[in-house]
């Protein structure tokens, strides 16, 4: 098995970590992660117990992902963006059997200091603005900003934000790769 670990990083007994991942400095994984490979976790990263992350996830500095936090394949975590687990947190309070699941499904990019809290769905490939706060499930594709955080657009599996209206029907092109995406009732797909 090829993980790069830095000689700062604890990486907890138990923690299974894919192959050609890369842990940097200061990284905190907790024994109960599971991990896919070719992922890469920058400075100052904590992933806890509970949390499963696919294949060719990039987490950079100063990321938590708390548990119950499930991400796909393919998931950007920008630097200092923050996962919840607990809807109403209190000091005095234990509520670790409330935390609530959030699962954030294939592609999705969440930009720089925005804040995911818990119990939502982010749909493939949403793309969450930095400093944005998500609150609520995201369709798939969705440009999402604001606090809290509200649909301003569409956004293809490149990256590149798409001429499409935010309701009705339509259709348009990836402005860089010719993919065909589709607008219908309200949701937004890639037409085969």
């Amino acid at each position: 098995m090829s993980v790069t670990i830095h000689p700062t990083a604890i990486v907890d007994e138990g923690a299974q970590v894919g192959n050609d991942s890369r842990v940097w400095h200061w990284v905190h994984i907790s024994g109960g992660a599971q991990i896919g490979s070719n992922c890469s976790f920058g400075q100052n990263v904590f992933i806890g117990n509970h949390v499963v992350i696919g294949n060719n996830c990039k987490i950079q500095n100063n990321v938590s992902v708390y548990d119950n936090v499930t991400m796909e394949d393919d998931v950007f975590c920008g630097p200092s963006m923050v996962f919840t687990n607990v809807i109403n947190p209190r000091s005095a309070v234990t509520r670790k059997n409330e935390y609530r699941s959030t699962l954030v499904k294939r592609g999705v990019t969440l930009g720089a200091n925005c804040t995911v809290v818990c119990g939502v769905t982010l749909g493939e490939y949403a793309f969450v603005a930095a400093g944005a706060v998500i609150n609520k499930d995201i369709k798939p594709y969705a440009l999402m900003a604001g606090v809290p955080a509200r649909q301003i657009g569409w956004m293809s599996q490149f990256g590149e934000r798409l001429a499409l209206p935010l309701t009705g029907n339509a259709e348009t092109l990836c402005p860089n790769t010719g993919q065909k995406y589709v607008l219908r009732e309200g949701y937004c797909s890639v037409q085969e």
